[in-house]
């Protein structure tokens, strides 16, 4: 089961995931340096936490597709995104996007190389179960469009105030 589907709804993954450095760009510039900092509420993420996480994601996501590939049969690490958020207050937003940026552009240097076949291999997720390597690509995506969503609400919350 992929928890991020319905965000990709019927759109391309790669075109996604492709364009998301350059969306994340937009959201920050029109931000700014204090903007990025505005958490929505208590308890939540500012934008530059969010640009934090996506960063760490995009690591993790580097190995997974690695890991899925050259393994037969790979059972992903999944991880508590809260713990690794606790040290977030050490970085800073264009610090994060540019790991996103260069990672993201790592990833799709081998996501475009693939033959189809690859796509297909299988591979489980302990909370998600079975799998296949596309849909690690999909989750990309659907991930992706969930954070700019996200995103794009701190943004009409900062600017509702």
């Amino acid at each position: 089961m992929n928890p991020y589907a319905s965000f990709l709804g019927d759109r391309d993954a790669l075109a996604v995931i492709q364009s998301t450095s350059s969306e994340l760009q937009k959201r920050s510039d029109a931000m700014g340096a204090e903007g990025v900092e505005r958490a929505p509420g208590p308890g939540k993420w500012c934008a530059r936490e969010v640009l934090c996480h996506l960063a760490d994601c995009e690591i993790v996501f580097a190995f997974r597709l690695r890991q899925a590939l050259a393994e037969d049969f790979h059972v992903i690490q999944p991880f508590d995104q809260d713990r690794w958020a606790a040290i977030y207050g050490a970085f800073d937003a264009r610090a994060a996007l540019e790991v996103f940026r260069t990672v993201r552009l790592w990833n799709l240097r081998l996501i475009e190389s693939l033959p189809a076949a690859s796509f297909a291999k299988k591979l489980t997720h302990p909370e998600r179960g079975d799998m296949t390597f596309g849909v690690v690509v999909e989750t990309m995506a659907g991930h992706d469009l969930n954070h700019l969503a996200q995103i794009d609400r701190i943004t009409s919350t900062a600017a509702g105030a």
